[in-house]
Order: structure tokens, then sequence, then C-alpha cells
């Protein structure tokens, strides 16, 4: 079967699953494969619980006139995104970048849906699965379209690119994450990249923090820059305060401030950027500045929040040497008494691991502290004069023992370090 007919019968049962967990009646099922699962054992349950048909690449679990054989599942659930891409002429803004990107995409979502039917990628379905069922979940009343891309080697944004053909792209940063997949942050920059190669291969525009020198030399050639900073750009915007929310002041390309419900002085590039993409797409002043200050953050992301009589700022969802850096950099200048670095370690850096974690030990220690936790990882290879644990769960048993009281917190840590489940003990 091609993609034609394919998408014909896509076009009759729009909903696309690959967990049989998540099947609707009438859904397609897509039988995915990976390191320890099979997904074509699943296709006759997938039938059974209401799927309309299952795709698969297994000959030996077929279901008469149920299941669709093709010769990779995977790259078929890719070539179908691609031609229902193909199909949409709106608006596709692509987001890349080390840190910040899913908040940025949210508070572009935020908005851009003020005026537009939006779709957008949902939560962290980033990937070369998540990003062309993020695709396949466009239907044709769609205005606007944003997919989130991450990436943890090179090719893998070009690869996204060729599926979801962006119009339009953002860069939040090129920072020190997966420095393993990269090979350094040059390699990061190259990877990235590949989003502005597209873009300058096809005509399109980039929204460019202009405060960053190394993202204007990888945007150059780009036909079309929509320039945002706080020095220059067709939006400048600078910061307010950030104790502990962030308010903006504009000073060109908006009018007013911004007061946000993002703890951090590190999200004003990704609040800048939201501005200038509405502003660029005809979203009026007052359908922005109520969209990002109505955004509340969710899901382990800069949320400030209060459990018995501590204050707790939780950024749980991830880390890397350069997030690592603005998160206690902000948190050291906002006012509060007692305040406890709760930190897990960082994963994916490499052959960089270690002299990274170092490096933070180091900069920990600029800074005084009523008390600094470090969980698991490489913190637990090098010598330091802070409390120590395996895991977060040691670390929360830790502080349930202490009865921590009158504190103020900031846990933040790889995903694989499960930082937030130090919230259950205090």
């Amino acid at each position: 079967m091609n993609v034609e007919q394919l998408y014909s019968i896509y076009l009759q049962h729009p909903s696309v699953q690959t967990d049989t967990r998540k099947l609707g009646q009438g859904d397609l099922f897509f039988a995915l494969k990976g390191p320890s699962f099979n997904g074509n054992q699943f296709a006759a349950k997938a039938i059974e619980s209401g799927a309309a048909y299952a795709i698969i690449d297994d000959v030996a679990f077929e279901v008469p006139g149920r299941t669709i054989l093709v010769q990779d599942v995977l790259q078929t659930l890719q070539q179908l995104a691609k031609y229902h891409r193909q199909q949409l002429s709106i608006p596709f803004l692509a987001i890349t970048g080390s840190n910040g990107k899913t908040t940025t995409k949210e508070l572009i979502h935020a908005t851009l849906s003020s005026t537009y039917k939006t779709y957008t990628t949902e939560g962290n379905l980033n990937n070369h699965i998540g990003v062309p069922l993020t695709i396949l979940k466009i239907r044709m009343d769609a205005e606007m379209a944003i997919i989130e891309m991450g990436a943890n080697h090179l090719g893998e944004i070009a690869s996204y690119c060729d599926i979801a053909l962006p119009t339009h792209g953002l860069i939040t940063n090129c920072g020190k994450a997966h420095l393993e997949g990269f090979g350094g942050e040059e390699g990061v920059r190259k990877g990235k990249g590949e989003l502005y190669d597209f873009l300058r291969d096809h005509q399109g525009t980039a929204f460019v923090m202009w405060d960053y020198t190394y993202l204007r030399e990888m945007s150059k050639g780009i036909p079309r820059i929509i320039q945002y900073g706080t020095e220059e750009g067709d939006v400048i915007g600078n910061l307010l305060d950030s104790d502990p929310f962030l308010s903006v002041q504009f000073n060109k390309g908006f009018s007013g401030s911004i007061q946000t419900q993002l703890v951090g002085s590190y999200n004003l590039p990704n609040v800048l950027a939201a501005v200038a993409v509405g502003r660029f797409f005809n979203v009026a002043e007052e359908s922005i500045r109520q969209a990002i200050e109505g955004y509340v953050p969710s899901n382990s992301r800069s949320q400030l929040m209060l459990k018995g009589s501590n204050k707790i700022i939780l950024d749980a969802y991830n880390a890397n040497p350069s997030s690592m850096k603005a998160a206690i950099d902000n948190f050291s200048k906002t006012d509060g008494d007692n305040k406890v670095l709760v930190l897990g370690a960082m994963a994916e850096l490499g052959a960089e691991s270690i002299q990274e974690h170092q490096t933070l030990i180091e900069e920990i220690g600029k800074q005084a502290w009523k008390e600094v936790i470090l969980v698991g990882g490489d913190f637990l290879k090098l010598q330091h004069p802070y409390r120590s644990f395996q895991s977060s769960i040691e670390a929360g048993q830790w502080f349930k023992e202490q009865n921590v009281q009158d504190s103020y917190l900031l846990i933040k840590g790889s995903r694989s370090a499960q930082m937030e489940k130090v919230l259950e003990y205090l």
C-alpha cells in the first residue's frame, strides 16, 4: 500500500496511536518496534480494543482485513505525516534549542491561539515519533502549527525538518546539552543549526535572539530574520523584576510591560520570543499580554509552590550545565532566607561530564547556602563538602527526618534523576 492509499484511510480515521492503552474507537494503530518491545505483537489486541486498522511490518501478525502490512512501520508513520503536512498551506513554526524550547513553545502557542486556530506539540513529543504524531493531530481547520524539535545527535533536526517542512523557525539557544551525542558545544550549534539550514534553503523566516552573537552568525543567509533582544531588534524588552516572577518592560515593538507567572530571569528570552512571533503574525498587543500573563507553567518547569512553611522552585524536568548555572544564579538573587539547593546529576554529557559536575560544584561554592544536597550520577564521584545521596528518594527521606521548615528550596536535575520525588517527603 502506498502513502496516498494509506492517507485516504487516515482521512476516514484521523486519530493515530502507537500505544494500545490510549486507543479509542476507530483509531489507527501503528505497531512500532523498539530495543525491548515489538508493537506487532499488540496488533490483534489493538483491533480488539477498537482500532480500525493496525499498521504492521511483520506478516506473522496479520489479521485478515484489519491489518495493513508495510515494510517499516516507523518510516511509514513519518511518510504519512509528511504527506499530511504537504496538504496544509499554513505557517509551520519549528522550535528547537538547548534550553527553554518547551516553555517558549507554550508561550507562543498561548499567544497565537488567542487569535488563530493553532495546533502544537503536546507535552514533550519532540522526537522521531513525537514529531510525526504531532503533525498527524493537525486538522484541516488549522491556521497555525508549532512543532517542537528535540535532538541529541547530528542529523536529527534535519530529519524532522524533512517531515515538518517548517516555513518559520526559532532556536532558543545553543548551550551545553546532550554533549555526548553532539560531541561538544560546536556539535550542538551544528545540530541545532540544521533548522536554520532548512530555512535558508527553503526561503523561510527565522526569529533570532539578537543578543546571542552566535545565533546572528548561524542565521546569516536566511531570507527573512525577525530580531528580538534586550538591546537591538524588532522587539526589545528588558528585565523589570524576577523576584520571584518575571516581569518585562518593552522598549520597542510592544507597549508597556508584561507580568508573567514564570520564575526566573532566564525566562526573559522566552517571553521576548513569544512577543516577537505574536507581533509578526499580527496578534493584538492586548491579546499577547493576556496570553503570556495567563500562562502558568506546569510539569516541573520553573514552578513556584508552597508546601507547609517551605517555598519551593521546582525546575526538575531537565538540566544541563547551562540551565543549571542560570537557575542557581537566579535563585541566589531572589529574596529569602534559609536557601537550600537540591540538585540532581546531569545526564548525556559524555567525556565532559565529570568536569562539568566539578565546575558546577565550584559555582555552588561561590554563594552561601543553608544546605546543599547533591543527588546521584557523577556528583557521587567527586570530592565536595556537601551532602550527597544515591537517589532523590534517599534525599527525600533525609528531608523528612530533618523536618525541614521555613526554607526556600531550588529543586533541579536531569529527567533521569526524578528530582520531583523529593516533594513527596517535604
